[in-house]
């Protein structure tokens, strides 16, 4: 039982990057001696390098057909999670800073994680195909439709967007290095193979990069000291009923359309879960440096926590179900026979 709960190791680091900009913001901020904000920039192209590199177009296309389950998927991810967030809207702003609200909303607008979502799919006997399509298909369309919605959102609410500068970044710095990756994949992709860990390793570096430049310039610029110290545990209530609305909701539509035990599984995995590597480094180019970037990255860095621990539970819980009932033994028909015979001949006085 306590196995289920292993914390990611990610999500250590993850502590600790904040931790440590909290109690030395200076090496991190914009333009100071470590040049974090060089790395994170520089280091956004590498991560969707990595992962044009990683992606098998031959497994993608397996359940490419799938269209009624597919839809489900993109629908709950970039149109389901806003909505129940937009109900939301009216609660979240009388209890949080209107950048963390925005935060809350840019969670919604992401794609959904590939590598977690296929990964406890596998783990809970769902459908694998289902769920390398629909986390795969999902990070290509977030480049479009996450800034379409962040860009109505904001001006909604009174802010301002940028949009065709924003998705000619995002295309820059996300399409063209996936392309990329792509068309080295028959050169490096053994390589690369070889050398997960590391490349893994490099792929979370830069995630912590962005993290850290984003939390000293908060810390130096006095953002957080601004705040309740309540705002974090409000914060933390708001992702955990989010995740938990939006996976009764999904429950409920697959209920609904009658999908396979292992359809079903893959698509709840899927549809409400969130990437934390596709989200912060399209928040860097969606929101910029600004010293309230902390405050917007907040909720979708607790939502992959909260995604992590609940579907790493239930993943599990079905896993062991299932082998449970797999391993339960049965009646030979042998043995039936005389069974059957005894009820029979007592039927009939």
């Amino acid at each position: 039982m306590l196995s289920r709960f292993k914390l990611d190791p990610f999500v250590i680091a993850l502590a600790l990057t904040v931790l440590l900009a909290i109690a030395w913001p200076a090496p991190g901020v914009t333009d100071g001696p470590l040049h974090a904000d060089k790395a994170a920039s520089y280091g956004v192209a590498f991560i969707f390098v990595l992962y044009g590199l990683s992606l098998a177009p031959e497994h993608l296309w397996k359940s490419a057909g799938r269209w009624r389950v597919h839809l489900v998927v993109q629908s709950s991810t970039f149109i389901l999670f806003p909505v129940v967030v937009l109900a939301a809207h009216p609660l979240l702003v009388r209890v949080m800073p209107q950048e963390m609200v925005t935060g809350f909303f840019f969670l919604a607008a992401l794609p959904s994680t590939v590598s977690s979502s296929v990964a406890m799919t596998s783990l809970a006997r769902g459908n694998v195909p289902v769920a390398i399509f629909n986390a795969s298909i999902s990070s290509l369309i977030g480049v479009f439709v996450t800034p379409l919605l962040m860009a109505w959102y904001m001006h909604a609410t009174g802010g301002q967007l940028a949009l065709q500068d924003v998705i000619i970044k995002l295309v820059l710095l996300v399409m063209l290095p996936v392309g990329l990756g792509q068309l080295l994949r028959p050169l490096l992709a053994s390589l690369v193979a070889r050398h997960k860990t590391v490349a893994r390793i490099a792929d979370r570096a830069v995630i912590l990069a962005i993290v850290y430049n984003s939390f000293c310039d908060s810390v130096a610029g006095g953002v957080w000291s601004r705040h309740d110290p309540r705002l974090i545990g409000e914060m933390l209530l708001a992702v955990i009923v989010l995740f938990c609305v939006v996976y009764g909701l999904v429950g409920l539509i697959c209920r609904l359309v009658g999908f396979s035990a292992m359809d079903r599984i893959a698509v709840l995995f899927c549809a409400s879960k969130k990437s934390l590597a596709t989200g912060l480094p399209m928040a860097r180019v969606i929101f910029g440096s600004q010293a309230e970037l902390s405050l917007i990255i907040a909720p979708i860095m607790l939502f992959h926590f909260v995604q992590l621990v609940i579907v790493s539970f239930i993943a599990g819980h079905n896993a062991a179900r299932l082998d449970a009932e797999a391993a339960r033994p049965k009646a030979s028909p042998a043995a039936e026979a005389p069974r059957m015979v005894e009820e029979s001949s007592g039927s009939h006085p």
